[in-house]
């Protein structure tokens, strides 16, 4: 009888350590962002003299005012548009590629998606300068396009589509053959409404990828017009305000940064949830 509690205690001790370490490393993981939010609020001789406090004294929103007086407006329109044209040409292109991998059958489709997961083994700064290279020779480096089209499929967006597709039953298309459906019928009204949770995480992806991209947007442009958040708030990083390091305005800017990346998460993850749980119930 004695036993059982000994037994219960010990198991109370390990699970009250788990929760401990977790707590722990919770706490290591948030404390940087909450001291980029609370930097963002202080004052430079502030956030000099006491780089890691988590509170701001005084308190002030003077960063974010002198941030609005650099071409912050200008990065965040260039960002957002850039953004949403890859996300959508990555969503398509993806799916389409994906789908033709998993379901066409022709000659030379197992190299294609051999030269695909070999594209996804491969650095990306290794890229650069070939990417510089062909935007320069087809003239279109330091425009718009240039920003966009390299952009525009992911190897790894067409990796996630091929093995969803893969999930799906020919059946269901068949059906949608027999009544007259062309492939791209078949592909746009059936199996690409069933593929809604790999859309999701793709679209999460490619948002999250494009927004936060820096090397790309080094090399496929140099004209100020032209910078998004990340170029942008990379130069007041190296000191485009002249005046010190500025710690309060780069990180206000990181702050501003971070806010679209996270609602689209969040918005997302609810039907991402619900359309993995919808697929599992249908199964």
């Amino acid at each position: 009888m004695s036993a059982k509690p000994m037994v219960r205690n010990r198991t109370a001790a390990l699970l009250f350590a788990g929760y401990a370490v977790l707590v722990v490393f919770s706490f290591i993981y948030l404390f940087p962002f909450v001291v980029q939010v609370t930097t963002s609020f202080k004052t430079n001789s502030d956030a000099v003299a006491h780089p890691l406090s988590p509170i701001a004294d005084p308190f002030t929103l003077d960063a974010f005012r002198r941030l609005f007086d650099t071409d912050f407006s200008l990065w965040f329109l260039n960002s957002v548009v850039v953004t949403l044209l890859v996300t959508a040409g990555r969503v398509l292109l993806d799916s389409l590629a994906g789908y033709a991998l998993a379901r066409i059958r022709f000659r030379g489709r197992g190299a294609v998606f051999t030269a695909i997961l070999a594209v996804m083994a491969v650095p990306g700064v290794i890229l650069l300068i070939p990417k510089f290279l062909v935007l320069n020779y087809l003239g279109i480096y330091d425009t718009y396009p240039a920003l966009v089209l390299p952009l525009l499929v992911d190897a790894a967006g067409v990796f996630i589509m091929k093995q969803f597709f893969e999930t799906i039953p020919e059946s269901v298309e068949e059906a949608a053959r027999i009544d007259g459906a062309s492939t791209f019928r078949i592909f746009w009204s059936v199996v690409l409404p069933m593929s809604r949770p790999a859309v999701i995480t793709i679209t999460i992806l490619s948002f999250q990828g494009s927004w936060n991209e820096l090397p790309h947007y080094i090399v496929a442009s140099q004209s100020p017009e032209l910078f998004t958040l990340t170029k942008g708030v990379a130069t007041l990083t190296s000191g485009q305000l002249g005046s010190g390091q500025q710690y309060p305005i780069t990180m206000a800017a990181a702050l501003l940064m971070t806010i679209p990346v996270a609602l689209v998460f969040f918005v997302f993850q609810k039907y991402l949830v619900r359309g993995g749980t919808a697929g599992a119930v249908k199964g």
